[in-house]
């Protein structure tokens, strides 16, 4: 199940912060800041969906992650693949390298990768 907008940028606190309560999550947001019932809502859909839970202390409730976001970001690159350039990493990485307008130092970085990658797969 995906995650709205909102949810993932309200995701993308929790992952920073590792576990917040409410007020810690609405302090993290720029001005204008959510109103209370919004992250209430929007963490509600979260647990619905799995994707954080809760510890609670007396009326307060502290929020963890339960999906790693590297699991995450995973799953979306490898349905983009899938759904945008017909399964195939290569045209993913042809056009993410032509059209990102990448330096040379950043191709090369990502080349150095590459290879590192080769080289653990020949083991």
């Amino acid at each position: 199940m995906a995650l709205s907008t909102s949810e993932e940028q309200l995701m993308q606190l929790l992952w920073k912060k590792e576990k917040a309560f409410m007020k810690d999550l609405i302090d993290a947001y720029p001005e204008p800041k959510p109103a209370t019932t919004t992250i209430a809502t929007l963490l509600k859909r979260m647990q619905d969906k799995q994707f954080v839970d809760y510890i609670q202390y007396g009326r307060s409730r502290e929020y963890f992650p339960l999906v790693k976001k590297t699991d995450y970001f995973s799953k979306h690159v490898n349905g983009l693949i899938k759904n945008f350039f017909n399964n195939s990493a290569g045209q993913f990485a042809s056009f993410f390298t032509q059209e990102t307008d990448l330096s040379k130092k950043e191709l090369e970085d990502l080349k150095a990768i590459i290879d590192s990658q080769l080289k653990k797969k020949k083991l």
